[in-house]
């Protein structure tokens, strides 16, 4: 029961966070790519993952897809929020379809049993 009420709860931040960040409003800007970081958690590596818009990139057995990286247009290095798409070829769905946010990762993160990967910053230049 608690875990279903904190689900809930998640998906609504999750949601509202989000909807801020795909409507371009509230002086958000658009980059040209992200800086991801991964870590992959067997051999206890940590690597960055630089992407443009649009492009795919392995991560270990791991595909991701940055659609979309959005930042406040006053302050870039502040926050970043992040469209990804992440699958994995031994699972049907994505693992991940949705926006992740670099000042707040634990709120829409990757569930993934070797991988944790999270938005440092846009790409501004």
């Amino acid at each position: 029961m608690i875990a279903a009420l904190r689900a809930a709860a998640l998906a609504l931040a999750v949601g509202a966070t989000a909807a801020v960040a795909q409507d371009g409003g509230d002086g958000l800007a658009e980059a040209s790519g992200a800086v991801l970081r991964g870590l992959d958690k067997v051999s206890a590596t940590a690597s960055d993952i630089v992407l443009a818009v649009g492009q795919t990139v392995e991560f270990g057995h791991l595909q991701v897809t940055l659609k979309e990286c959005r930042y406040p247009a006053d302050d870039p290095s502040s926050n970043a929020y992040a469209y990804l798409v992440i699958t994995d070829p031994n699972v049907a769905q994505p693992v991940f379809d949705g926006w992740m946010i670099a000042d707040s990762p634990a709120l829409s993160a990757l569930d993934h049993q070797r991988y944790d990967v999270w938005v440092m910053r846009c790409k501004t230049d």
